[in-house]
């Protein structure tokens, strides 16, 4: 013959209290806010270094063009190092990520325009506000060298001598995401598109 328990719903009720307790201070937010606190680390000085050149090399002097043969050794040096710091853990900061996402946001391969969708996804999540713009155009870019349409209108591309041109954009997207990411809006990039082909 079976025997009965009977738990005492007072019991029920203090084990109940008790899980609420302890799951406010060592459940799912509890482990969410530690994981996204802001961190003691310091951002990488050659990082910083390395992102600073990049933006020089793509700033006009004097109202020269920019010498794109010149640039393009120094931007595949960069490239180097940034993917060897990130192979040895060598990013800690927000600011770390997004100097190397926007370094290969400048390199040749799809897979690199990828990587810096990625690292500009970290950098955010690390409160790195700069990399919204960079997280939609490193998506863009990705997508329009694989031959997708590009969907923050971020990317233009001039075949041969023919003018610039906003590349296909998909319409999925609206302008309140745009705007989410720091992007211009559509038409914001289809009036930059007739500027740049202004004579």
């Amino acid at each position: 013959m079976r025997t009965r328990t009977w738990i005492n719903p007072i019991t029920l009720i203090f084990v109940a209290l008790l899980g609420i307790i302890i799951g406010r201070h060592v459940g799912p937010q509890s482990l969410w806010a530690e994981s996204t606190a802001i961190s003691d680390d310091k951002d990488n000085s050659e990082l910083a270094r390395l992102f600073q050149e990049d933006q020089a090399d793509r700033t006009t002097k004097d109202g020269k063009p920019i010498d794109w043969k010149a640039v393009e050794p120094r931007d595949k040096a960069r490239e180097k190092r940034v993917k060897e710091l990130y192979a040895t853990n060598g990013l800690h900061t927000g600011a770390d990520y997004y100097h190397v996402a926007m370094v290969l946001q400048h390199a040749s391969a799809p897979e690199d325009y990828l990587l810096a969708h990625e690292l500009c996804v970290v950098a955010i999540s690390k409160g790195h506000e700069d990399a919204k713009w960079l997280a939609a155009a490193s998506e863009d870019r990705f997508l329009m060298n694989i031959g997708r349409p590009q969907r923050f209108a971020t990317q233009f591309r001039s075949v041969g001598n023919s003018p610039m041109r906003l590349y296909e954009t998909d319409q999925g997207v609206t302008d309140d995401l745009r705007r989410a990411l720091n992007v211009p809006t559509l038409a914001q990039a289809k009036e930059r598109e007739a500027k740049m082909n202004q004579k």
